[in-house]
């Protein structure tokens, strides 16, 4: 045997053995007479011959290729179906020096990965793409290909392809080459071993392209399938050699390669230690200090901010968010549109949580910003007992008026134009929320708002319009602390009555205990007889709910310091049935 010299043996770029199956260890998955195991030969061999295997990646499709790791002793990827070419973008601008390869059929090439290998052949990602084309979906059982020729049966067109029903067999190849950034694409065959060595030569420019440093190639090979056509291997091969090329001639559509430019290297990422100041958590140019702080307290802000476009919603919801990274919260920032961004309806979803965020939606927001009254009706429904809404209007509308959230009402769109700009209304609006909620400081806010307000005109009037809104906002708050205390004290008034009442009547006072009025203890969330809290002076007792008439429904209001705009017009009395239904008698 010495006087024998080895010419041909099997490649460096395949495993010594198939792991696949313990008893198949020798041989790949495909079936005899499969073109898939010529092309993986042929992608092997010029893989050694380029001397890149420590080089290159693969990235494997779902199809009958699919299993395409376990045979290429390289650097392998599996991707979801039809996405190779978007992986092996992803790839390639992380590894600039390695060489991706992405091989793929026809079905999730030119299908469920159509938009995938277009645009990527648009942008001239420096890949190569192998598409090995049967015209036919070999793995789930012979179903039709957007390659698959008119008149050719399959599972799901059992007539023949019909031009007018299925339309006509999609040329990836003229597709591809009618772009302007792509620098090789050939269609070859495996028809017979000229067509066969002629593909391999093919397949090793394309990858030698990638080794150069040119753009996008792209080899389409066309190949047997003897299972599915139904045809023994010779049988197949003859198709592929006679009939495929009536419908997608050989030949190459594009060639750049000798007047392509090197694709230019990506710029070198920053040092580690350079990405604090890259993302603005350092100390920025004017003093302002956007470090993030620890946060000491709990915090669950879901907020929904809606509006009008233009009227800085969107804006509104990102300097919050971003006062949020500050105070070292974990923060989601949703955008929502509706039919139109300018004069048609916007929202956004904000959270600020001091613990993992599950989902970034905001279905039952703890605090409402609305910036105008469709927004407000629209929402206001969903807003959690207990929350807070904050309207752009004077007063709620009586058919909005909620007793189990906190309201504050000011005509912020005035007080922005009393400013010189009435777009200012979303940071007055701003300011009103930092008054009222306390959930964020005011130096975090205005570190958040240097970040984002780029013009020094508009940051001078942003700071004014917080401070104009913390201002209006506080003196809101104590003319509700003051109407919701004298309803507290009207109501103590008439609890003192309703006992006097109950020595002198007690047969009356006994009927009231059933009917209709009972169900005042449950509103204010007290069992029969319980004694009402005394309430310090300048302080208001922690109940929730509300008294309401039978008769003429006059509303008392929340009794805490509540920013509810329904109150009652004047002090009066209440009368003795909601009196005594109240205390339990």
């Amino acid at each position: 045997m010495s006087s024998y010299a080895v010419t041909h043996q099997k490649a460096q770029s395949f495993y010594p053995i198939y792991e696949r199956k313990a008893e198949l260890q020798h041989q790949t998955h495909y079936c005899p007479g499969c073109g898939h195991g010529v092309v993986h030969k042929l992608i092997a061999r010029a893989i050694d011959e380029l001397g890149i295997q420590d080089r290159t990646i693969l990235i494997s499709p779902v199809g009958c290729g699919v299993f395409a790791y376990y045979y290429f002793d390289v650097g392998n990827i599996q991707v979801a179906h039809g996405r190779a070419p978007a992986v092996a973008t992803a790839v390639k601008r992380s590894c600039p020096q390695s060489v991706v390869l992405s091989y793929q059929g026809d079905g999730d090439l030119a299908a469920i990965g159509c938009a995938e290998i277009v645009h990527a052949a648009n942008r001239g990602e420096p890949i190569t793409v192998i598409f090995v084309n049967n015209a036919i979906y070999g793995m789930t059982g012979g179903q039709m290909a957007p390659t698959t020729p008119l008149g050719v049966k399959s599972t799901t067109s059992p007539f023949g392809r019909n031009q007018w029903n299925e339309g006509f067999p999609m040329h990836v190849s003229e597709l591809l080459a009618s772009l302007e950034a792509p620098v090789y694409i050939e269609r070859v065959a495996l028809g017979n071993n000229k067509q066969v060595m002629n593909t391999g030569r093919a397949i090793r420019r394309a990858i030698e392209n990638q080794v150069r440093g040119l753009g996008f190639s792209l080899v389409e090979v066309l190949s047997p399938c003897p299972t599915i056509w139904k045809l023994d291997p010779l049988d197949a091969q003859r198709r592929v050699l006679e009939e495929m090329p009536k419908t997608f001639p050989l030949g190459v559509f594009r060639d750049r390669t000798k007047d392509a430019p090197v694709r230019p290297a990506p710029a070198a990422p920053p040092a580690l230690e350079e990405i604090p100041r890259i993302l603005g958590l350092t100390e920025t140019g004017d003093g302002v200090e956007s470090q993030a702080k620890t946060c000491a307290t709990k915090t669950d802000a879901r907020l929904k901010i809606a509006g009008f476009g233009g009227q800085g919603v969107l804006l509104l919801g990102e300097v919050l968010a971003e006062a949020g990274l500050a105070a070292c919260l974990e923060v989601s920032w949703l955008p929502s549109y509706g039919p139109e961004m300018r004069s048609g309806t916007s929202n956004c979803h904000v959270r600020l949580s001091s613990r993992p965020i599950d989902s970034p939606l905001v279905s039952v927001p703890n605090v409402l910003l609305a910036l105008n009254e469709p927004s407000l009706r629209k929402f206001i429904g969903t807003v959690q007992p207990g929350g807070w809404v904050i309207y752009n209007g004077t007063a709620l509308p009586d058919d909005c008026a909620r007793a189990d959230v906190r309201t504050v009402a000011l005509p912020f769109t005035r007080l922005g134009d009393e400013l010189g700009a009435a777009k200012a209304a979303n940071i007055v609006m701003l300011g009103a929320l930092l008054e009222a909620t306390a959930m964020l400081s005011e130096e975090q806010v205005t570190a958040a708002l240097h970040k984002l307000v780029k013009s020094p005109r508009w940051m001078e009037i942003d700071l004014a319009a917080m401070a104009r809104g913390r201002v209006e906002a506080r003196k809101e708050i104590r003319h509700e602390n003051l109407r919701s205390f004298r309803r507290y004290r009207l109501l103590r008034q008439s609890i003192c009555a309703a006992a006097r009442c109950e020595s002198q009547h007690p047969d009356a006072c006994a009927a009231l205990r059933h009917g209709r009025v009972r169900r005042h203890s449950r509103l204010l969330g007290r069992a029969p007889g319980a004694a009402l809290p005394a309430a310090p002076h300048g302080a208001l007792p922690p109940l929730e709910g509300e008294l309401r008439h039978p008769a003429h429904r006059h509303r008392a209001g929340p009794f805490r310091a509540v920013r509810h705009r329904g109150g009652i017009d004047a002090p009066q009395p209440f009368p003795l049935a909601c009196v005594c239904a109240a205390v339990g008698v």
